[in-house]
């Protein structure tokens, strides 16, 4: 007599994501575009036979990156959970990557269980172009950026704020109600990276904001004045968007994961500029120009 073989179960995997924005329409499915959901989803489909839904954390725009997007799907496979990221590389196209993979409990949910969700925005303020910081950066090298101007902006905006002036249209969203946990901005020679962290960000909320902080670092507009338009919900004066390629979604936080901080806390290297280059700085009498970036 043959030895039966084991059932197949349903379980629930996790995933850690990253991808490189420029690939893809953003993370979502959408009709006749290249979405990140719909490779991922295509690949565990060819692996198991059938059509899986992936369900992620949080959307990105298109050209956004991430650095660790959370994911998870169900599916009635004998494969061990941990072998699903090595097995589903094999398949994704370039430009999206699984860190890794492992089981979770079919209550837990990347996108409700989440706690914050934390995203990176990188200016490169230098007037020589440079090819690696590229794909990552916006190269604002119109005027030299004040780091410590964009920190003493970004203050006012920790705690539970109506952020309608940095909600842009067509979203899903009925409200505007955002609680900021985290905010940062700091250099390292050429490159400023400004870090925001929140329960949840609103449809364009951190490229809007990125647009008017870039003015406020380079004199043009005042942090009071910064705070006064989005206190009072003036969003006719946000005019400006910071292009995609510099946000990148640094990482998701959870009460119960199942992976290693290695794997997903701080994922997206930050490219070193000692400071004894040689001083090839943007011209400080230059023109502040936020650039033809529209919201």
């Amino acid at each position: 007599m043959s030895e039966s073989r084991p059932p197949e179960i349903s379980q629930r995997v996790a995933l850690v994501i990253q991808y490189q924005g420029t690939y893809f329409h953003g993370w979502q499915w959408q009709p006749n575009y290249r979405s990140v959901q719909e490779e991922i989803e295509k690949a565990i489909s060819t692996v198991v036979g059938n059509k899986v839904t992936l369900h992620g954390a949080g959307r990105t725009d298109s050209g956004v990156h991430a650095a660790a997007q959370v994911a998870h799907f169900n599916v009635i496979s004998k494969i061990p959970p941990s072998k699903w990221a090595s097995i589903l590389n094999g398949y994704l196209p370039e430009g999206i990557l699984i860190r890794s993979s492992a089981a979770v409990s079919n209550d837990w949910h990347s996108r409700f269980d989440a706690t914050y969700r934390r995203y990176r925005y990188t200016l490169y303020n230098e007037k020589t172009p440079n090819l690696f910081v590229k794909p990552f950066s916006w190269h604002y090298y119109h005027a030299p950026l004040d780091e410590t101007l964009i920190a003493a902006a970004l203050q006012p905006l920790l705690g539970k704020h109506h952020l309608t002036a940095f909600h842009r249209a067509n979203s899903g969203r009925k409200h505007s109600w955002v609680t900021v946990q985290d905010v940062k901005c700091y250099r390292r020679g050429a490159l400023v990276h400004i870090e925001i962290q929140a329960d949840g960000f609103l449809y364009g909320m951190v490229r809007l904001l990125v647009g008017m902080l870039v003015q406020v670092a380079t004199g043009k507009r005042t942090k009071e004045n910064f705070t006064q338009i989005w206190q009072q919900e003036r969003r006719e004066e946000v005019k400006y968007a910071a292009p995609p390629q510099g946000l990148c979604l640094l990482r998701v936080g959870y009460d119960e994961f199942p992976f290693p901080p290695e794997i997903w806390y701080d994922s997206q290297p930050l490219f070193d500029f000692p400071d004894n280059f040689p001083d090839t700085s943007v011209n400080k009498n230059s023109d502040n120009i936020l650039g033809e970036i529209t919201a």
